[in-house]
């Protein structure tokens, strides 16, 4: 049925003032009656009922309903309530009761709002307990001790009318001391949804259930073939593992009809913890030893989506409102939305063995803006998930619109419902807690449904990371929901495709509209700066790399975790994940670097000088560029100019020298730069700077050493031409004396007579002297004549020049500071 607008913030009707005053009539006449005619006795209602406390406080005993069953009751049910009441006075209550009180049908959203915002407050209307046989009484409550209390009643005898959002509440009546008469000291206000029948038109509710965490994995790997993961702590393990958020999320999902929204992160995370990684443990990284916890969430996990709609996020669940608010300014910050778009695929389609859906983008709280409207598009998605305290209705429709809204450029924005979506939030470890935000939710479903005959599709949308407490809550609401029959399920994208309500809003409000509790939350402007300038130095990293996939791959998702919406809040500790991964690439970086060299000395017009390029990377790298360009080319050339380049490529583990050729043009020292390029031309690392000593050649010092040389070389041709004529001397000598020999030989020959029986008998065989002389025939010892004369010169006295060497003997001294370069 219609009804009058119905909006966050608006009063109730009219009727319902008239409701409240008329009731609040109604219960004062007996009072004043009974004043009338006792006046020495406390107050006390004609009925039979008890008054509430006059001060309007919260009353002093506190009412706690733990359990409300069934939540939606039918026909034949019975309604059975449990929990606990506590004093919290100071003095002791006697004759107490707990009771049940029903009040009157809720015909508007705005009044379960109100009434659940003052669910404890005695001030306000209170309806009359029902018969008295339901109820639980205590002599005495004791000041601090809590009481537990059971009462159940047949839905028969609660009266209830047509079918509607019914006030249910639960009372503490009794007196003390200080006030001996019956009275009202605590009660807690909650709803009884009454749908006994299949509703005329139900409505279509898309529930979302979102898996997504913090980020938990670092950029540093393991050196190894493997690149085992590194996490930056153990908390990961702790949600997956029995009764943690994440294990929770997938246990009680299972059995709910919802769409799964999903972030890649947390299955690459999950993924890695399958196998071998590593935990930081302080200043050292420590085996991780959850393989087989991280395995069964992923088939318990594969098992509950099997045949559900799943909703990819980008990578990361990056903050769209802050990256349109504070980076698109910032070069590449957008191309960051899209490769985390872009790795979806690789990612949940391998894990969970389904096909994702891309066309939604999800922005924190719903909340949105023309500007992140559009950056939440620019990667491919044509649906925004809103929320409608942030796409408001202005029209002043009387109930709520169906969740898709054309909002220009061919982009859906499905709306969620803001009261249904928030019910869940908050503390509700208590049990009471919950049960109160269960009741809400369903009141507020059905109430919405009784707004109008037409059929609508709605969302809920909740917080991204549920706690274990505000999971189960909301999946006893929706259990119950399902279980209904005013609602039928339905999934996302059936709800983004549904009719649009053509009076429903579809303004997307400026800038200035985004809250500023939400805005004061995002990433900086530095943050987008930051994550640009580890990209470029990831850019010019990878290209110098034989597997650049060992660095493109960790790094390119770190830098996604850097955007992240989980770092809203956490401003130090997003900071410090930026700085870790910054410092680490750097530290990667920094083992392809220039060795130092000291000044180097330069005696001489050319030389070369070596520049040593050194790899502690495990993998090659190349090619890279080594330029060397000296500052002052006028004393010092390079290959005969400014500067020279030469490829280079260096194997892991090792360091390769390069040489370059050098001119001198005057003395002094010039300063040079060597500096390793890209092969597209960038800058690679830091420069190394040392300085050449340039000792310059002069004509004079060549004119004093070319004369030295000249007096050698005149040296030596003395002494060859003194060695020469001695010989010959020798020779003459040798031949003088064999003469002689030869003749005293004859004259005594002759002197015998030819009869003496010495006398020498004339040999016809006796050779001829030869034509050369007796130079040429072998010394008298027996051995050539070379030898003989080398023996004879051995004995003839010392040249002066013979016994210092041509050249001095090298010196074994080590060399002087300077380095000194190969000539």
């Amino acid at each position: 049925m219609a009804e009058a607008a119905d909006f966050q913030g608006s009063g109730p009707s009219p009727a319902r003032r008239w409701l409240r005053r008329t009731t609040a009539l109604v219960a004062g006449a007996p009072l004043l009656a009974g004043l009338v005619q006792l006046p020495t006795a406390g107050p006390a209602h004609a009925d039979g009922q008890p008054t509430a406390k006059a001060d309007g406080d919260a009353g002093s005993v506190a009412v706690a309903v733990d359990s409300l069953t069934p939540s939606a009751p039918t026909d034949g049910d019975t309604v059975t309530v449990s929990g606990t009441v506590t004093n919290n006075g100071k003095q002791t209550v006697t004759d107490a009761h707990v009771g049940l009180r029903l009040g009157a049908e809720i015909n508007t959203r705005s009044s379960i709002d109100a009434i659940a915002r003052d669910g404890d407050d005695l001030q306000g209307t209170v309806a009359p307990e029902i018969d008295d046989k339901y109820s639980e009484k205590f002599s005495k409550l004791t000041p601090g001790v809590a009481e537990h209390f059971n009462i159940s009643v047949p839905v028969d005898d609660l009266d209830l009318g047509d079918d509607g959002v019914y006030e249910f509440a639960v009372s503490l009546s009794g007196q003390t001391s200080a006030q001996p008469w019956e009275q009202i000291l605590g009660i807690q206000r909650t709803f009884l949804p009454w749908q006994p029948g299949e509703a005329g038109t139900t409505t279509k509710t898309t529930a979302l259930w979102p898996l997504v965490s913090t980020t938990h994995m670092a950029a540093e790997t393991g050196a190894n073939e493997e690149q085992t993961p590194v996490f930056l702590n153990d908390d990961l393990a702790k949600e997956i593992s029995p009764g943690g958020r994440l294990n929770q999320m997938v246990t009680l999902g299972k059995d709910l009809d919802v769409t799964w929204v999903v972030d890649p992160d947390l299955l690459a995370s999950v993924d890695a913890m399958t196998g071998n990684y590593s935990v930081r443990d302080g200043d050292r990284t420590v085996a991780g030893t959850h393989q087989d916890v991280a395995k069964q969430w992923l088939a318990d996990l594969q098992d509950a989506v099997a045949d559900k709609e799943v909703i990819s996020l980008p990578f990361a669940d990056p903050d769209l409102a802050s990256l349109a608010h504070n980076g698109t300014d910032v070069t590449g910050s957008l191309n960051q939305l899209k490769s985390a778009t872009d790795v979806i695929h690789n990612t949940v389609d391998p894990i969970l063995h389904v096909k994702p859906s891309t066309d939604f983008a999800w922005p924190v709280d719903g909340a949105i803006d023309r500007s992140i409207v559009k950056v939440a598009t620019s990667a491919g998605a044509d649906k925004v998930i809103a929320r409608s305290d942030s796409l408001q209705e202005t029209s002043g429709l009387p109930y709520t619109p169906s969740a898709a809204r054309p909002i220009g450029g061919g982009t859906t924005a499905v709306v969620a419902d803001d009261r249904l979506s928030t019910a869940f939030e908050g503390d509700l470890a208590k049990a009471s807690s919950s049960t109160l935000a269960v009741q809400r939710f369903l009141a507020q479903s059905l109430a919405l449904n009784h707004q109008t005959s037409e059929q609508r599709s709605v969302v809920v949308a909740p917080q991204r990371m549920p706690s274990g407490s505000q999971a189960r809550a909301m999946a006893e609401a929706l259990r119950a929901l399902q279980g209904g029959t005013w609602s039928e399920s339905q999934k996302l994208s059936a709800a983004a495709a549904a009719k649009p309500d053509p009076e429903a809003t579809t303004k997307v409000p400026s800038a200035s509209s985004y809250p500023s509790a939400l805005r004061k939350k995002e990433l900086p402007r530095s943050a987008f700066v930051q994550i640009a300038r580890t990209q470029d130095t990831l850019d010019n990293f990878k290209v110098v790399l034989s597997d650049p996939s060992r660095v493109a791959t960790p790094f390119g998702r770190a830098l996604n975790r850097e955007m992240s919406a989980s770092w809203r809040g956490r401003a130090d500790e997003a900071a410090s994940f930026r700085s870790g991964v910054k410092s680490y690439l750097d530290g990667l970086t920094g083992r392809v670097r220039l060795i130092d060299k000291s000044e180097t000395k330069l005696s001489g017009r050319s030389a070369t000088i070596p520049v040593t390029v050194q790899n502690n990377l495990v993998q090659d790298v190349g090619p890279l560029v080594l330029r060397l360009t000296s500052t002052n080319p006028t004393r010092l050339e390079i290959d005969g100019a400014d500067y020279e380049e030469q490829p280079i490529s260096v194997s892991g583990g090792h360091s390769q020298s390069v040489k370059f050729t050098t001119s001198a043009n005057a003395n002094g020292r010039a300063t040079v730069i060597a500096q390793l390029y890209t092969a597209d031309g960038r800058k690679y690392g830091d420069p190394v700077t040392f300085d050449v000593k340039v000792t310059e050649i002069t004509a004079t010092v060549m004119l004093v050493i070319g004369g030295g040389v000249l007096l050698l070389v005149l040296a030596g041709f003395r002494m060859y031409t003194q060695r020469k004529r001695a010989a010959a001397r020798e020779a003459e000598n040798a031949e003088n004396a064999e003469n002689a020999e030869k003749a005293e030989k004859a004259e005594k020959a002759e002197n015998n007579g030819s009869d003496g029986p010495d006398a020498a008998a004339e040999d016809p065989e006796a050779p001829e002297d030869s034509e050369d002389g007796p130079e040429n025939q072998e010394g008298t010892d027996g051995r050539p004549e070379e030898e003989s004369g080398a023996r004879s010169r051995a004995g003839d006295p010392e040249q002066p020049s013979d016994p210092t060497p041509d050249t001095p003997a090298e010196s074994a001294d080590p060399s002087g500071t300077g380095e000194r370069v190969d000539r």
